[in-house]
């Protein structure tokens, strides 16, 4: 059985989505998730590992080793103990350190909000993916109006390398924006494109592993 460890910074709706996707099947369990890592201990993903039986750990930023020129025992130590096989990131807003990505070649998968590699990137995370697409289709449309160019987004599930929203594309799912598409719009369909589609491709993704 594959052990995956689940990395997220906040409220955890996808970390919750994924646990019950895989630790709740009525068939036999071929991956679980037993170990949620969170770098803030205020953050409600904590709340929702707890209430579905699943451990979790705080690691502040220093201990995950993101800083040049120091290596990673703490957070290698603890996933070792928990015997990881896999890491789901969920909303983690912080970068994996490269000595983590070089003891899980190709086992780090992330979702990104966006159709990568546009809007990625440092900076680009949550609502300031959606703000900044919003804000050029807005921007092309008044300087633009008769155009009928239409503009999409949608999600990214890919592999973690060692550039930021970078890995190997493994899934991809796109949608047109409409022409008075919000940030609070835009958000509300991504999060349902992540429930529907992020522990799917994950489960394809260990199955061919």
């Amino acid at each position: 059985m594959y052990r995956i460890a689940v990395f997220a910074s906040g409220s955890g709706t996808n970390a919750e989505n994924l646990i019950r996707h895989f630790n709740l099947k009525e068939e036999g369990l071929f991956a679980r998730v037993t170990l949620v890592v969170c770098n803030k201990a205020d953050a409600f993903v904590l709340n929702r590992a707890k209430n579905l039986n699943v451990e979790s750990i705080v690691m502040k930023k220093a201990e995950l080793c993101l800083t040049e020129g120091h290596s990673a025992p703490t957070i290698v130590e603890v996933l070792k103990e928990h015997k990881i096989d896999i890491i789901l990131l969920a909303g983690y807003l912080l970068q994996i350190p490269k000595d983590l990505i070089s003891l899980y070649p190709d086992r780090i998968i992330n979702i990104h909000p966006a159709l990568l590699p546009s809007y990625g990137g440092k900076g680009m995370y949550g609502h300031k993916v959606h703000q900044a697409l919003i804000g050029d289709m807005k921007k092309y449309r008044e300087e633009n109006p008769d155009s009928p160019k239409d503009f999409y987004s949608g999600i990214t599930v890919h592999l973690v390398d060692e550039e930021m929203d970078h890995g190997k594309i493994l899934f991809q799912s796109k949608f047109i924006l409409s022409k008075d598409e919000t940030v609070e719009s835009l958000e509300e369909k991504i999060h349902v494109q992540e429930q529907a589609d992020y522990p799917r491709v994950a489960e394809a993704y260990l199955r061919g592993l």
